[in-house]
């Protein structure tokens, strides 16, 4: 029996060229009690591997979790052997935006522990005890509920090209990391707050939802189908798009196009751009932002170095990658010290003439005392959002806001709002927000200076 792929991307790029099929890219997931894993792969890959799907598939004893493209005309063939199992019969499944006869070129199907991985190690969690499916109309009008709190449950990389108008996104690398985020920073809203989660294709925030019921929290809801079924069922009703910009996919297009909104900005020269790329350097091919300028610049490369080691023989390329543990560095994805305007380098061209904070990097040790947290970033109007915990702050203060990936950096207030209103001072309890030349994260921390 053939479980495997025997044919390389290239080779696989021509027979789909060949065969001048239009192929359909779609997404699936089901939480499932599914005894035997490894079976359950094999038969798939038995299935789908002679009717020509393609994807990366991931199963396990919760469920399973699907990304794939198969020719439009074997769709029906296809539907027919997930609808022989009783926990897929009538499954929803999410068509793509936009199509890409090489969105995958081979068909990998694996057994993981957990088709999301989310660190949990509770046998009391009951993943299929989720929260309130909402269709798109539903969610608009819950979005616009001033008793509502909007989460991102995707990682930064993701809702930095687009996302849904306020909401909340955490500065995270991966899933498992916002749980317990969200949880201490909602903590005090188990009840009198509805919380409302997104995802790509809903598999994330329905295990979310699970979670958040589990530790105490009454009204939640989520997107149906995520971002893709809401984009669908927008254009098909005629609605208000409340999603802007760009929708990030796990397959080589890296992005759907939602809206003509560009939320997010090249990680080398800080031009308005939400193209994402992996670094030309395959000892590197780390993931980020980069304009068509400096892609020609840059020669699709992330640094110098990587554009340096491009030009060597392809025998020298793989000396230098030998024995090189960068699995960290390649999924650490719009990270990397070496990106200039992602990580405020006095290189980058960054225009900070409309800001009203002064501010600067690294201050030396000052002392300094806890006055709240980040709650939200509006980029377009380059606007943090904070909330005060203990104390105050006015007109004139000088304020450090210092986090993981903001680094410190400290400002004076020169004008504040509280309320969307200009105040003079903005005391514990309330939310409060400053023009700023920089993002601030859900992870930073606000502190005054000088008490």
């Amino acid at each position: 029996m053939q479980l495997y792929n025997t044919l390389s991307a290239e080779e696989r790029k021509i027979l789909i060229d060949d065969a001048g099929k239009q192929r359909l890219t779609l997404s699936f997931y089901a939480y499932a009690q599914i005894e035997n894993p490894t079976e359950f792969r094999n038969e798939l890959f038995l299935a789908w591997n002679p009717l020509e799907v393609l994807g990366r598939i991931y199963v396990a004893h919760e469920g399973i979790n699907a990304q794939l493209s198969l020719p439009a005309d074997h769709f029906y063939e296809f539907k027919d052997t997930i609808e022989k199992y009783d926990f897929m019969k009538g499954i929803r499944l999410n068509v793509a935006v936009e199509h890409d006869d090489h969105s995958f070129l081979k068909l990998t199907v694996k057994v993981r522990d957990k088709i999301v991985a989310d660190g949990l190690d509770d046998a009391t969690f009951d993943v299929t005890n989720k929260g309130i499916h909402l269709k798109a109309q539903e969610f608009n009008e819950l979005l616009e509920d001033p008793d509502t709190i909007v989460l991102d449950m995707r990682n930064h990389y993701e809702s930095e090209i687009g996302h849904f108008t306020k909401a909340i996104k955490p500065d995270v690398d991966t899933f498992r990391e916002s749980l317990p985020i969200i949880e201490e920073q909602l903590s005090e809203h188990k009840s009198d707050k509805k919380l409302l989660m997104y995802c790509t294709g809903g598999i994330r925030c329905e295990k979310a939802s699970a979670y958040f019921k589990h530790k105490g929290f009454e009204n939640v809801y989520q997107l149906e189908g995520g971002i893709i079924e809401y984009t669908r069922q927008v254009k098909e009703e005629g609605l208000q798009s409340k999603f802007i910009g760009k929708n990030f996919v796990f397959d080589h297009r890296l992005g759907e196009r939602i809206t003509d909104d560009i939320v997010s900005q090249c990680h080398q020269c800080g031009k308005p751009c939400d193209d994402h790329t992996n670094c030309a350097n395959e000892g590197c091919h780390l993931l980020f932002i980069q304009c068509d300028e400096c892609a020609t610049a840059m020669e699709g490369c992330c640094s110098s170095a990587c554009v340096d080691i491009i030009h060597m023989p392809e025998d020298k390329q793989k000396e230098v990658r030998r024995g090189i543990m960068n699995g960290n560095k390649i999924f650490k994805k719009g990270k990397s010290d070496v990106l200039t305007f992602k990580n405020g380098s006095s290189t980058a061209s960054v225009s900070t003439a409309a800001a009203v904070v002064k501010s600067k990097s690294k201050p030396a040790k000052i002392k300094k005392s806890y006055i709240g947290k980040g709650v939200h970033f509006f980029p377009k109007a380059s606007i943090g959002q904070f909330f005060i915990e203990e104390g105050e702050i006015k007109i004139g203060d000088k304020v450090l806001i210092s986090g993981p990936t903001t680094g410190e950096q400290l400002v004076t207030v020169d004008e504040l709002f509280v309320g969307d209103q200009p105040a003079n001072t903005a005391s514990a309890g309330d939310n409060f927000s400053l023009k700023l030349p920089f993002r601030i994260r859900l992870s930073d921390k606000l502190y005054k200076i000088g008490d």
